[in-house]
């Protein structure tokens, strides 16, 4: 029924699963070392057609340049400025409905909880219009905290389904005992439920904190102004009228992607323990 373990199976399939897995890894990794060869390759070197093949000397100083000549530190703060009110609000409102959903049995409660999921599968490209003309009513257009908030309401839909399934599989007996102490609701929510669901917090964060540094889908369509516009959609600006500058554009890429990659190693324990928390019973 389940697949046999690789260190159970014969000789020939152990050799070809270890040959087979560096070049996988190779294959799957090879846009990313093009990206960061790009990133080091002098200009001269794409002026002569030199895409492909070994740089001429490395430029490490095409991270310098892209600082110096630029906007692109504004473009990561904008970034940031997005990404953590997002990560805060999304986060904040999925513990709430998630404790609301999976707590209380109300007559309402699977519809509601439907009408969350029913969200997470309805295309954004069909909601392009009509979101931007509601942020121009709005007054909220090609500002920070429009994309924030646009943001925050997308994804408190995929937050509460997480939330509301984890909080699911907490031991009710604990709530109940506290009730019958006595204890208000929001101090149960408080100071029983909310440090059960610190590792289900911890794995939330890391992908909302992926999903919205990353976006670029959203950020092109609403903002376009380099005082409010993310990195992501930042990059495209790094291109010359006449002149594709893909070394500069290429060190962006790199220093736009460090962020999510220095946030999951730095939450990696939490973020596993909160995906495989209540995996086993």
């Amino acid at each position: 029924m389940f697949p046999t373990p690789i260190e159970k199976t014969g000789p020939a399939i152990r050799i070809s699963y270890q040959v087979a897995v560096p070049i996988a890894l190779f294959i799957w990794l090879l846009p990313l070392l093009g990206v960061a060869l790009t990133s080091v390759r002098p200009a001269s070197d794409l002026a002569q057609g030199n895409y492909f093949g070994m740089p001429s000397y490395l430029a490490f100083d095409n991270y310098l340049e892209i600082f110096r000549n630029t906007p692109i530190g504004r473009y990561l703060l904008n970034s940031l400025i997005v990404t953590i009110p997002t990560v805060i609000g999304a986060v904040a409102l999925s513990c709430m409905t998630g404790f609301a959903l999976g707590i209380y049995r109300f007559r309402s409660n699977l519809l509601i909880f439907f009408l969350f999921v029913a969200g997470n599968f309805v295309p954004f490209q069909i909601l392009m219009v009509p979101v931007r003309d509601l942020t121009l009513k709005m007054g909220v257009y090609n500002t920070w905290y429009g994309l924030a908030a646009f943001h925050i309401a997308f994804q408190t839909g995929f937050c509460t389904l997480f939330m509301r399934n984890f909080i699911r599989a907490l031991p009710v007996e604990l709530i109940e005992a506290a009730r019958v102490e006595g204890v208000s609701e929001i101090r149960i929510f408080w100071h029983i439920v909310l440090p059960l669901m610190r590792p289900a917090i911890a794995a939330l964060a890391v992908l909302v904190f992926t999903f919205i540094w990353n976006d670029f889908f959203w950020a092109t369509v609403l903002t376009n102004s380099q005082d409010s516009q993310p990195i992501t959609a930042g990059l495209s600006s790094l291109n010359g009228q006449w002149v594709a500058q893909w070394h500069l554009v290429s060190a962006g890429s790199i220093l736009a992607a460090l962020p999510p990659v220095a946030m999951f190693f730095l939450m990696q324990r939490h973020f596993i323990a909160g995906l495989t928390l209540g995996a086993v019973k």
